[in-house]
């Protein structure tokens, strides 16, 4: 058993990292008017930069730029699409957590265009990312063309524009494809297409709302990982394509529950990425045993280490946990990550910055005892 000289690593992480307090106040001068655009920029390249040493120290094998220029994981990705429009109703998801009941709220989206990718999006992110990593892999972060989906449904598609939705469907991909080309030709190898989507629709009440929205429920996923396959189909040979597929998270809460049973063998047998980071932190997410459907080849990133808490968890624990899911799935094919992002949105979750580096670190070392 050894290391892994190709992405996703044996010690992986998911992407967003907690903002650092400087960079949170130039983002509020920046919307108070009391610093302008090169300022913001110039406080997002330092933050980014520590945050590239801060992943290179602890031994991760990849870098991302912690999302530090967004304000969510998916939708300042999601409105640069050509098409797709921001308006004024809102988009309100429920969250829950231990302490009770909250919302992710943000600007609604409606499809009034064709789809299609103005420009390459992020492209200016990814190569300062890339000037700014040293022995890490830089790997970028952008929501599965589900997202787009997910978050408006069909009803957000003005059919004017979309008599055939399944144009709608092959404009995505397409727009997609260009985005991932454009990357390819920036030299990215590493690419993660985030997709909560996946994963909540293994949650009966997930799947009863969007039922009710008049979607097909039960087949969903299946048009999610055609769309995604038409998207990555003709990636450079050498890109590493993976997905990370969580139940939610905002602030420590999450939005669905349930195992991973309902889609998995779909979801493994036919999506065509090369790894899967999966969530694994708690009870919410369910066992190992959807992991049986995973095919020779493909890798799967136990995400068994939580980004909901600041608690760091026992190294032999994580080893047996690891034990448990090579049952079903070989245990060269696995790694090792935290659950989620530590911020997928710009407030982070509830933890430190010494409690998501000590995170980071254990991640690594258990990687490299159970690995080598």
């Amino acid at each position: 058993m050894s290391g892994r000289t190709a992405a996703p690593f044996r010690a992986d992480h998911v992407g967003s990292l907690l903002r650092p307090p400087a960079l949170l106040a130039a983002r509020e001068r920046f919307a108070a008017g009391e610093l302008d655009a090169d300022g913001l920029r110039a406080a997002e390249d330092s933050a980014i930069t520590e945050a590239v040493a801060m992943q290179e120290e602890v031994g991760l094998q990849a870098a991302t730029d912690g999302e530090f220029r967004r304000t969510s994981w998916h939708m300042d990705f999601i409105y640069r699409l050509g098409g797709v429009a921001k308006t004024d109703e809102q988009i309100r998801v429920r969250m829950v957590n231990a302490q009770g009941e909250g919302a992710f709220t943000s600007a609604g989206l409606a499809i009034r265009e064709k789809v299609r990718l103005d420009e390459p999006i992020f492209a200016d992110d990814f190569r300062y990312l890339r000037s700014a990593v040293t022995t890490a892999v830089p790997k970028l972060t952008i929501p599965s063309p589900s997202m787009v989906h997910y978050r408006g449904g069909t009803a957000a598609i003005d059919r004017a524009v979309y008599p055939d939705v399944e144009e709608f469907w092959s404009d995505l991909s397409a727009a997609y494809a260009d985005e991932v080309r454009a990357l390819g030709e920036l030299g990215c190898r590493y690419l993660q297409l985030d997709d909560t989507s996946l994963a909540y629709l293994n949650d009966p009440a997930q799947r009863a709302e969007m039922a009710a929205r008049g979607e097909d429920a039960d087949h969903q996923h299946l048009r999610y990982i055609k769309q995604i396959n038409a998207a990555i189909a003709d990636r450079p040979a050498d890109m590493k394509v993976t997905t990370h597929m969580c139940r939610g998270n905002f602030r420590s809460s999450w939005a669905a529950e349930g195992g991973y049973d309902f889609v998995a063998e779909a979801l493994f047998g036919e999506l065509a990425v090369d790894g899967f980071f999966c969530e694994f932190d708690d009870e919410r997410s369910g066992g190992f045993a959807p992991l049986r459907f995973v095919p020779p080849g493909k890798q799967v990133v136990l995400g068994l280490v939580t980004t909901k808490r600041g608690e760091l968890e026992d190294a032999d624990a994580l080893k047996r946990r690891i034990d448990e899911a090579a049952k079903y799935v070989p245990l060269d094919q696995l790694c090792l990550s935290p659950q989620c992002g530590f911020s997928s949105t710009v407030e982070g979750n509830e933890l430190t910055y010494d409690d998501q580096v000590a995170k980071l670190r254990l991640i690594v070392r258990v990687a490299q005892d159970v690995w080598g």
